[in-house]
């Protein structure tokens, strides 16, 4: 198995939401706003390597939003999804499984391209089969209120359009077995049936952290996202997580740590706290 980052880009957020009700003069020490209070983010996917398979986690935000969209998030930098994976030595045709941890659009919104007309819409890899689960599918496709404005309609309904659509399969908390070397934890808190992987390499466990835990700020209990559909659902899965990966040692692969890509959690008199910080490179070597 070989296991690579790939950044498909930064955006910024509004940090108030990012921490909820956790005071700016608290979390603007672990993530210093500028003088919009935007703080910066970063979109990390992994792609995956294993056998005949090349697994992308995650696809970003993607490029087809007009302007007024991405003047609310501030996007920057030289980091793009296909840039990235030109670098590592592929092309969107040779990976085989698109994994959604959830529908959000800085999550899935580079799974899907204009065509070439721009008259409608395809998948970014033709050959892929995506991944998501049909519980957190119906959530997305039929969005409430408070998240509608997360889940676009274009990021979502041509992956199904294509026939290339397959579910994850949720037994209680965790997925019935369908790779080999990845199980998947499923949360509520954030938005219905998130999925968290975790991936076996080495005897070791990496953990594609997703919007259970954006940042090394977030490490502490109350540090949840305004963006949380159920905040206390949240709490309890965040510390059943905390502790279990403290004790098991796992290693934490963090999409939106937009200076940490790695950490590791110890158990301390104050609760779970941050252990130290690397690059994914360090894990794998």
């Amino acid at each position: 198995m070989k296991i690579h980052v790939l950044n498909t880009g930064y955006f910024k957020l509004d940090g108030g939401a990012m921490f909820g009700v956790v005071p700016k003069v608290i979390w603007q020490k672990s993530n210093p706003p500028d003088e919009n209070n935007m703080c910066s983010w970063a979109m990390r996917s992994l792609l995956i390597e294993d056998g005949n398979r090349l697994m992308l986690i995650d696809a970003g935000i993607g490029d087809k939003q007009n302007e007024k969209f991405f003047s609310h998030f501030y996007r920057y930098g030289n980091d793009s999804l296909h840039g990235n994976l030109a670098k590592l030595g592929f092309h969107a045709s040779d990976v085989t499984d698109v994994f959604l941890t959830h529908l959000h659009f800085d999550h899935c919104g580079g799974s899907i391209e204009w065509n070439d007309s721009k008259s409608g819409y395809r998948p970014t890899f033709p050959s892929a089969t995506y991944w998501s689960n049909e519980k957190h599918w119906l959530w997305a496709t039929e969005p409430n209120p408070r998240e509608k404005a997360s889940f676009l309609s274009e990021n979502i309904l041509p992956i199904q359009a294509s026939g290339q659509l397959k579910f994850i399969v949720r037994d209680g908390d965790f997925m019935e077995k369908v790779f080999p070397n990845m199980d998947v934890l499923f949360v509520d808190g954030h938005t219905e049936s998130m999925m968290i992987p975790h991936i076996k390499y080495k005897e070791k466990t990496l953990v594609f952290m997703a919007d259970l835990l954006p940042s090394v700020g977030h490490i502490p209990l109350p540090y949840v996202m305004g963006y949380d559909t159920r905040p206390l659902i949240t709490l309890k899965e965040k510390a059943s997580f905390l502790e279990n990966s403290a004790r098991e040692n796992h290693v934490l692969f963090l999409e939106h740590d937009s200076v940490n890509e790695c950490c590791t959690l110890q158990e301390t008199e104050k609760g779970v706290r941050l252990n130290e910080t690397f690059d994914l490179s360090t894990f794998l070597s």
